[in-house]
């Protein structure tokens, strides 16, 4: 009996006691904890072992709108990040909805420019910032379970493993940023409704003839029957060049790969000349990643909240990922820091109006485009939006 009392006490004072503990080391998942930290005990879990760490490889996902600004100014970012030097976003074309070229350039925008970010480089410095103002950052870890505390069923108790070793913590708030995975929703059985089958196929490069002084900063998306394009410049002369469609279709398939991304691509005659024009030669890093709409049924519950794309999933035709990544961070900070009911109702019914606006935006958008409505990538987003 003694041996067991000993035991126990042992395990109870190797439990870890914070404020909140988050699932995620992305965009969400740091400005949560940089926002929160400077006044409770935040523990950043990484989810994805080294995926945000400097010299990793490659992440897509690298707009971010001007109007992030207002919010990394809110936030106390905006000096240091605009001294960073990612690549400011001058000018937007299109092909969509018919053949001409539309173009969108910066100075009409009240926010001014937006920027192409480095991703590997953003997403570390949010790290950085956010131990500096007192988070804890744990990596390669695997969330093994979680249950309500037995001695206070207002806490959580939870068990990671962390590089081969459990950590036991219990934690007043558990934050999902865990990305589409949404690990925490997920696992309390809360479904998480996808609109569409979305996927994408991209590789990055270089553009090795590329003038930053005139062609920096641009980007260009171009729609064809079996989906749409996307590319735009990034900092270091670098390219990202995508290719969206549904992941039942059998052009998903063929562009699973780089080879067969590239065949595609040639065939796109006026993205080809365009891309030549710059120089653009790829690289070796190719990925195929979802990119679907989804939302939880809920994003919001008992002392636990969803952040990013654990909560709402965007298209990203709508160039909002990292933004919402980054407003629903700080919303979130804010509703945890009053821990009460109302607060995570108001939340929750915030990223309800931000879901309603997004799905009709989404709509507008892809109803301007129907030179192709008999085929089944834009079938299906005119029969699917009309009800949405």
């Amino acid at each position: 009996m003694a041996c067991i009392a000993r035991r126990n006490n042992e395990q109870a004072m190797s439990k870890l006691q914070i404020d909140a503990l988050v699932l995620g080391a992305g965009p969400a998942g740091s400005a949560f904890a940089l926002n929160l930290a400077p006044f409770q005990k935040v523990l950043m879990v990484d989810v994805a072992p080294g995926s945000h760490l400097a010299g990793a490889g490659f992440r897509i996902g690298e707009s971010l709108p001007a109007a992030a600004g207002k919010l990394l100014a809110d936030m106390g970012l905006y000096e240091e990040f605009v001294q960073q030097g990612h690549l400011p976003a001058r000018l937007n074309t299109s092909n969509w909805g018919g053949e001409n070229t539309v173009e969108q350039d910066s100075m009409r925008n009240l926010d001014g420019h937006g920027w192409y970010l480095d991703r590997l480089r953003f997403d570390a410095w949010l790290q950085e910032v956010a131990q500096g103002r007192g988070a804890a950052l744990l990596r390669q870890a695997r969330l093994a379970s979680f249950q309500a505390a037995r001695e206070n069923p207002e806490w959580w108790d939870v068990l990671l493993e962390v590089q081969g070793k459990n950590v036991h913590i219990e934690t007043k708030m558990l934050i999902d940023a865990s990305g589409r995975k949404s690990l925490l929703t997920r696992q309390q059985g809360i479904a998480r409704k996808v609109l569409d089958k979305l996927v994408c196929s991209w590789v990055a490069g270089v553009d090795c003839d590329r003038d930053d002084s005139d062609s920096a900063g641009v980007s260009h998306i171009c729609a064809e029957e079996g989906g749409w394009w996307y590319t735009s410049s990034l900092p270091g002369r670098g390219r990202i060049v995508g290719f969206y469609t549904d992941a039942d279709l059998p052009q998903a398939g063929q562009c699973s790969h780089q080879t067969g991304l590239l065949q595609r691509l040639n065939s796109n005659i006026a993205l080809t000349v365009y891309l030549q024009e710059q120089g653009f030669v790829p690289g070796n890093h190719h990925g195929f990643c979802a990119a679907h709409s989804a939302m939880p049924d809920s994003v919001a519950g008992t002392n636990w909240l969803a952040v990013g794309d654990a909560a709402l999933s965007f298209d990203p035709l709508s160039s909002q990922g990292i933004f919402n990544a980054l407003y629903t961070g700080l919303a979130a900070a804010e509703a945890v820091s009053h821990y009460d009911a109302a607060a995570q109702a108001d939340y929750a019914a915030e990223l309800a109006s931000i879901q309603a606006a997004y799905l009709q935006h989404l709509k507008v958008w892809y109803q301007q485009e129907q030179r192709w409505a008999e085929q089944p990538f834009w079938q299906r987003r005119n029969a699917s939006l009309m009800t949405a």
